[in-house]
């Protein structure tokens, strides 16, 4: 799908960061404008714009090598002198995020990668990438995937001792591979849900299992029922698909109301007569909040009366940090399955090793009915056909050594948790939530400074998600989402230069 306001003359080919290939696509001044946002709350205009011109390229918003708008055409864009889009311009040449070639104006680029000499998660001598950006590498509280655990190297090891039981065969499981179906399985009965394995579908991560059950259920123009704020990725999905967004709240506090209110959503599914939901139950990404056992009842209900699909998603139910006490959380502390009593065929789960354990693994599953586990890995026929064999063995191994690997994970992401939201309420005047579990803190800044702060932050070298990101409708500008899935010296790292990109913005 080609993204909306780039016009795309033709592909663009591999070079080099400051030599762009010699055609791109062209955005325009009043695309460039829209994608900004409220990109100037203080300081000099043109550091400003360049602050925010910087945070669109690392997001992805602006892709590398696209054509930026004239200095001209901008400037009547954003009602700023031209001398401000200029120096802006001239700001990104300097710091590598842009480069001039005759014929074309102002490209945007990337910097080059470069390995940091900073120790990997959880030990791993491997360096870990960054982009230069002058002074200082980039410590990214934008990703919310924490590095492996020490008990990964053993996985694998143990999955290659059981891999020649499947070399006669060619390779592919396009339900997945049974013991691992039979794991996932396991552990939802365990939790309290009876599943059997033919009710699992193993995917190519959560994502995968997303796109595939956005394509089964979903038309152009169907409308699609979601939290708002939600998972961004989820959103990009939907929207994909060519779903009509329908959001819900997800306030961010009690005070603001419930995680999710049955009765309005069930008032929403009356209306727009969704053909989808999507939800995230447990910590929910970004507010990190969990619907309670009532409010699960009321929206399977709900669902069920509706005749509409409900899509949880489960990436995060395993990272439970908080126990009833308030104390460090025990396995029991892990909330039930949101399918319930597990009969609903209105209900859908999908999960991932990606956060549990290690993104790199890119594992997924689905859990449903029978007969939609049997459409979608029909589906998958033309996507990906199965999944990598190897990563679903060490994926069975680690859920069989669930306990003991989540219980250190839980440990350190508690710590990291704890170091980031005590020094942002040291040193900031947020108001900031600690969750009960997942990886995402949801911090209200005062007011709506998220898109400049995040351009501000990105230009001291960290990167973090501005709120309207994870919006159906360009909201929540008075949030940010922070990951505390970094290490704690890299949350040490982060604070200060946080303090600074927020003087930037604040004057």
């Amino acid at each position: 799908m080609r993204p909306s306001g780039l016009d795309i003359h033709s592909q663009s080919r591999d070079s080099g960061p400051v030599t762009p290939p010699p055609v791109h696509r062209h955005l325009s001044a009043t695309t460039t404008a829209r994608l900004l946002g409220a990109w100037h709350s203080g300081g000099p205009a043109y550091r400003a714009l360049a602050d925010a011109l910087r945070l669109a390229v690392l997001a992805g918003t602006v892709p590398p090598h696209t054509r930026l708008p004239s200095e001209r055409d901008l400037a009547g864009a954003l009602g700023v002198s031209r001398s401000t889009t200029t120096a802006a311009y001239r700001r990104l040449r300097e710091s590598g995020f842009a480069a001039t070639r005759t014929g074309s104006g102002t490209v945007a680029v990337l910097p080059r990668p470069s390995p940091s000499t900073a120790p990997t998660p959880q030990g791993g001598d491997a360096p870990a990438v960054t982009w230069q950006v002058p002074g200082h590498d980039v410590v990214d509280l934008a990703q919310a995937t924490p590095g492996a655990p020490p008990h990964l190297h053993a996985a694998y090891a143990r999955a290659l001792e059981a891999l020649p039981a499947y070399l006669a065969r060619g390779g592919y499981e396009p339900f997945g591979v049974p013991a691992l179906r039979q794991a996932v399985a396991d552990r939802y009965t365990e939790r309290g849900t009876p599943t059997s394995p033919d009710q699992i579908l193993v995917t190519t991560g959560a994502q995968h299992a997303l796109h595939l059950l956005a394509g089964t259920f979903l038309r152009p123009r169907d409308v699609a029922v979601v939290q708002s704020p939600t998972y961004v990725h989820a959103l990009e999905v939907l929207r994909r698909a060519g779903a009509r967004l329908v959001p819900v709240s997800a306030p961010a506090r009690p005070d603001d109301g419930p995680a999710l209110d049955p009765d309005v959503l069930a008032s929403t599914l009356r209306q727009v007569r969704p053909r989808l939901v999507y939800l995230v139950p447990d910590f929910h990404n970004p507010t990190g909040r969990s619907l309670s056992a009532d409010e699960r009842a009321a929206v399977r209900t709900a669902a069920h009366r509706a005749g509409v699909t409900v899509v949880a998603d489960e990436t995060l139910t395993e990272l439970v940090l908080d126990g009833p006490d308030g104390g460090p959380a025990r396995d029991a502390d892990v909330p039930p399955p949101f399918a319930g009593d597990g009969r609903s065929p209105f209900v859908v789960s999908v999960g991932s090793a990606s956060k549990t354990f290690w993104g790199g693994l890119r594992i997924g599953w689905v859990r449903a009915h029978p007969d939609v586990v049997a459409q979608l890995a029909r589906r998958r026929g033309s996507v990906d056909i199965a999944s990598p064999l190897l990563e679903q063995l060490a994926v069975t191994e680690l859920l069989a050594r669930r306990a003991e690997v989540l219980e250190g994970r839980r440990v350190v992401l508690r710590e990291q948790r704890d170091r980031l939201v005590a020094g942002l309420r040291t040193a900031l005047p947020w108001d900031v939530p600690a969750p009960a579990g997942g990886l995402v803190l949801w911090p209200a800044l005062g007011g709506p400074l998220a898109q400049a702060f995040a351009a501000a932050a990105a230009a001291e070298g960290v990167l973090v998600g501005a709120g309207p990101t994870f919006t159906t409708d360009g909201g929540s500008t008075d949030r940010v989402r922070l990951s505390f899935a970094r290490e704690v010296v890299e949350v040490e790292a982060a604070l200060p230069r946080l303090v600074r990109a927020w003087e930037r913005v604040t004057g």
